[in-house]
């Protein structure tokens, strides 16, 4: 018995009956996306290296650092790939954003749910061990090639720590502290936002930082199925065999990584201080 046509014409019968909705749901994320890119655009090159030199300094408490996080994007923008970082970054943050929209009710769920955390723990371990062209065939099939199935396999992919990492923070939360504030007439969601929250906040914040390390992560891959900016010229870079071509958009590519990963860590890193 051959198994890929059901799933096949299931694919199929979905992309044919709901046409219209996934319609709407690419011009809604095609609009996001390119807002984000304008925004991105609009703000000047200088103002952008500045602001994060300075966020730097403020998070990490050395100006150094901050200093070094401006001229990695100085470097970015020397290379000449300064509009397909706004690009990258526009698909970045639209995934994480929507991975956070998502993923930090439903880990705050399933922390609180044992239902819930035994029907999504499988998902779950499917959704990260899963490669992620699988996924890839039916959003490209659904939504067409480009930004938009880009950003939904990202989300498949990111989505995972966060969920992960908000319900392991809220559940290793001291439950002397959550008696107290119990004893003390707290009600449940009370109890959950004043205080579980709060004390879980440096895993989300962890949680948070993977997930946008993962984002980063699936640049080439989106570049795969049309998404443009760094991961294209990476791509373009392996086809032609242009060794340079790809290593100055891979070391761009790890700036930015390193750059998100820092700052995530050290605003990570002060929640924990102010714990």
């Amino acid at each position: 018995m051959d198994w890929t046509k059901p799933i096949d014409n299931f694919v199929n019968y979905i992309n044919t009956t709901y046409a219209s909705f996934f319609n709407k749901v690419k011009d809604i994320l095609t609009w996001c996306i390119l807002s984000i890119e304008r925004l991105l655009n609009f703000i000047p090159w200088w103002l952008t290296i500045i602001a994060i030199a300075a966020l730097g300094k403020v998070l990490t408490g050395k100006l150094s650092r901050g200093i070094i996080y401006g001229l990695g994007l100085f470097a970015i923008g020397a290379f000449g790939y300064w509009s397909m970082m706004n690009e990258t970054l526009a698909v970045v943050i639209s995934s994480v954003i929507i991975s956070l929209l998502l993923g930090l009710p439903i880990g705050i769920l399933v922390s609180t749910s044992r239902l819930a955390n035994s029907l999504l723990r499988p998902l779950l371990d499917a959704m990260q061990t899963m490669p992620t062209f699988v996924y890839m065939i039916p959003a490209v099939m659904l939504l067409g090639p480009g930004k938009v199935p880009a950003v939904l396999a990202t989300v498949v992919y990111a989505i995972v720590p966060v969920i992960r990492l908000t319900s392991h923070g809220i559940q290793q939360v001291d439950p002397n502290v959550v008696e107290a504030s119990a004893a003390f007439g707290a009600s449940r969601w009370q109890t959950l936002f004043k205080v579980q929250i709060p004390q879980a906040m440096p895993t989300i914040m962890t949680g948070i930082n993977q997930t946008m390390m993962m984002a980063v992560a699936m640049v080439v891959t989106c570049a795969m199925i049309g998404a443009n900016g760094l991961g294209m010229e990476v791509l373009i870079a392996i086809n032609r065999t242009e060794s340079g071509r790809g290593l100055i958009a891979g070391i761009s590519i790890v700036i930015i990584a390193i750059i998100i990963d820092r700052l995530t860590q050290s605003l990570a890193d002060k929640k924990k201080e102010g714990k």
